[in-house]
């Protein structure tokens, strides 16, 4: 029983499986404001740079529009049309009591104010709101990430005067395929790296339109401890883009692949059997198993050059009866542990360490009847 190898074996757990993947995201604030000219003239003053921080509400700019002193000129028309109105109408009042005009007369002049009264409120609210475009001032509190704008430029309607961010927490934006954004849910928790440090999101936003840009699906995560990091950075994001719950698994080094197929040793009263297993699932440790065993069987899953149909094989814990007729030191796990010049545990030791390196990766083209690892 010396050349008799020693194995661990354990049988099939329930549990989940994830798989990550990791993609470059932006970062910017949870609340962005882009401020734009309302109307096209001069620049007449800049208050802010980049950098400060404002109030909701602070001037920001001041724009010399073309269209304030038009719109003065036509609420100014307006008030005289008003007063002149209603001049008449007073006058007019005098004659309709002394019966001197027809009701339908005096009807018209009561109109004409009215009319009169409608054309200067437009007027006034039009030289209000061309007032207030001339005087841009900060929708929020915030801090001014940019600001494009100097004395005397000369901007359009809609052009962009400067962008607010707001005093919130942070935010990271990025891309995914497909596959991956049915995964994705409002949230789901997600973990973003910067420079070594690492910090913890959660998703708020899933796109369910594709990008026209790059085809992809946006996803945007809150980021409650960022606000060190400036916005507009690069970061690494890792989300869970596959997931399989109560699912039966096995060591991932349990399974080794001849041909492409995934099989697994078993251990049943000191004997190797080789069962076929579909794969599903798998991660660093444990591996799902769609289809091939029971839930009851003992899965082999330590490397040995035993493994193979029909071999024989102890497992951890049982008596080594041959090892206590000579008095031999007990083996040890990975093979190793028996007194020099016992080479056969030695090597064997060895060579289920170099079996087990070339299988991690669950790369198929064991040779049949030879056992995983085990070179030609």
């Amino acid at each position: 029983m010396n050349n008799v190898s020693t194995v661990n074996a354990q049988k099939p757990e329930s549990g989940s499986i994830e798989r990550t993947t990791s993609l470059s995201g932006t970062v910017e604030p949870s609340d962005v404001v882009y401020v734009y000219a309302k109307a096209g003239g001069d620049v007449t003053s800049v208050l802010v740079k980049a950098g400060d921080v404002v109030e909701a509400g602070q001037l920001l700019c001041t724009i010399d529009t073309d269209q304030v002193e038009n719109a003065k000129n036509s609420m100014d028309s307006a008030s005289v049309s008003l007063s002149e109105a209603e001049s008449t109408l007073s006058r007019m009042q005098l004659l309709y009591q002394g019966g001197d005009i027809s009701d339908q007369e005096w009807e018209q002049y009561q109109n004409k104010v009215k009319t009169a009264k409608l054309q200067y409120e437009s007027a006034k609210l039009n030289y209000d709101r061309q007032v207030e475009y001339s005087s841009v001032t900060a929708p929020i509190g915030g801090k001014i990430e940019s600001c494009d704008i100097e004395v005397f430029d000369q901007v359009n309607q809609n052009t962009q005067l400067c962008v607010i961010s707001g005093e919130g927490d942070k935010r990271v934006s990025f891309y995914v395929t497909e596959r991956v954004v049915t995964n994705l849910n409002q949230g789901d928790a997600i973990t973003i790296k910067k420079n070594d440090t690492e910090f913890q999101g959660t998703i708020t936003d899933v796109s369910t339109m594709v990008d026209e840009t790059n085809g992809l699906f946006k996803i945007k995560a809150e980021l409650p401890e960022a606000n060190a990091i400036a916005t507009g950075s690069t970061v690494k994001v890792t989300v869970v883009s596959d997931r399989s719950e109560n699912v039966m698994t096995v060591p991932v080094d349990a399974i080794y692949y001849d041909g492409g197929v995934g099989n697994v040793y078993l251990y049943e009263d000191g004997t190797v059997h080789k069962q076929q297993v579909e794969v599903g699932l798998y991660d660093s440790e444990r591996a799902e198993i769609l289809s091939g065993l029971e839930g009851d069987e003992m899965v082999i899953s330590t490397w040995s050059s035993q493994l193979y149909e029909g071999s024989t094989v102890k497992l951890k814990g049982e008596t080594d009866g041959d090892s206590e007729g000579t008095g031999a030191p007990a083996q040890a796990e990975d093979g190793t542990g028996g007194p020099a010049g016992q080479g056969d545990g030695g090597s064997e030791g060895h060579h289920g360490g170099n079996g087990a390196a070339g299988e991690k990766g669950g790369q198929p083209g064991n040779a049949p009847g030879k056992a995983p690892g085990q070179q030609q």
